[in-house]
């Protein structure tokens, strides 16, 4: 069976943990969410307000399928990896129990997808040097910075790793890496 894990934490986008999470289930995949801590997430809804010229932020959902910390985590029982978006890249990069996880799945060449600021854990870790990748607008000057190359796609896939801007991209970002993890 494949095993695909979500590597997460507070102010996760709340589209971008549940909808991976039951669309991978749903494909008959099992799933397993690790946090910097074993706890429930308190997720947050970003939206597109009127004019306001960027995104809003509200309390979403709790999600209480957290099934391990990353100091839990064995990244070799894993054929998957999903970084979602939200607040949460901005503070779980620095966990440093976090970084062997995420090497783990680039040097084996294992399917990694990640949406909206789920790439600031890529740049963090100097992991998108000579890729093609999409992200949340904003993260454009990251992603150039760490030596990558920004495309404005709905979805973007280059080699094993997958890429979306947000959560309006789910659809794109969940059928490419589908088909990747079904290789």
């Amino acid at each position: 069976m494949v095993k695909v894990l979500i590597a997460a934490g507070d102010a996760v986008e709340a589209q971008e943990i549940f909808y991976p999470y039951w669309r991978l289930k749903e494909e008959g995949f099992e799933v397993h969410v690790a946090a910097p801590s074993k706890k429930p997430l308190l997720t947050v809804v970003h939206d597109f307000e009127p004019g306001i010229e960027t995104y809003t932020e509200k309390p979403g959902y709790r999600f209480i399928w957290v099934d391990l910390s990353f100091k839990e985590v064995k990244p070799g029982d894993y054929d998957g990896l999903i970084i979602p978006g939200g607040r949460a890249p901005e503070y779980i990069r620095t966990h440093t129990e976090l970084e062997p996880i995420v090497r783990h799945f680039f040097e084996k060449g294992k399917p990694v997808a990640a949406i909206c600021h789920g790439p600031l854990v890529l740049t963090a870790y100097g992991l998108v040097k000579g890729r093609r990748l999409t992200a949340y607008g904003v993260l454009k000057a990251d992603i150039e910075s760490a030596g990558g190359v920004y495309l404005d796609q709905e979805v973007v896939v280059d080699g094993n790793l997958v890429t979306s801007r947000a959560w309006p991209d789910l659809p794109a970002f969940m059928r490419e890496f589908i088909k990747l993890l079904k290789k």
